[in-house]
């Protein structure tokens, strides 16, 4: 008989990986937002510029995380929040919460929600905003398997 699982501790803070996927060099949003995050008792994994849909999941498993948010500044939103989602899905790892920000056109939004990205925020959100949809969602989102 399998071991039961093991349910998450609720009580731990909440572990989110900031990244930039793609070939986008403009970081300052998303180094804002770790920030913001961080300093609300959010632990925060920031992995850099120029990561792939593959590295950056491999980091949210690896760090055992409970959300990703993505920023992305390039044009290329809707293949980049596609192929990250894809991949938590193959790694059985859609429990983790995929929301983001940038530069992303109002006719897009509803379109990667139907994806399965749970939100978008675009520029002039206040980091607040943010924070407190990060504390208020993404554990609950991961516990549905939203």
């Amino acid at each position: 008989m399998p071991a039961e699982p093991v349910p998450a501790d609720r009580s731990a803070p909440l572990r989110i990986v900031v990244a930039k996927p793609g070939l986008d060099g403009h970081d300052r949003g998303a180094k804002v937002i770790a920030r913001a995050l961080r300093d609300t008792g959010i632990e925060v994994v920031y992995t850099g510029l120029h990561q792939t849909p593959r590295q950056i999941v491999d980091t949210a498993v690896q760090e055992d995380a409970d959300g990703i948010g993505l920023s992305v500044l390039s044009g290329a939103h809707m293949t980049l929040f596609a192929e990250v989602l894809r991949i938590l899905e193959e790694e059985n790892a859609s429990d983790i919460t995929v929301f983001g920000g940038g530069i992303i056109p109002e006719a897009d939004i509803p379109p990667l929600l139907e994806l399965g990205v749970a939100a978008l925020f675009t520029p002039g959100t206040p980091t607040r905003e943010v924070a407190d949809w990060v504390h208020a969602n993404v554990r609950s989102l991961s516990a549905t398997g939203v």
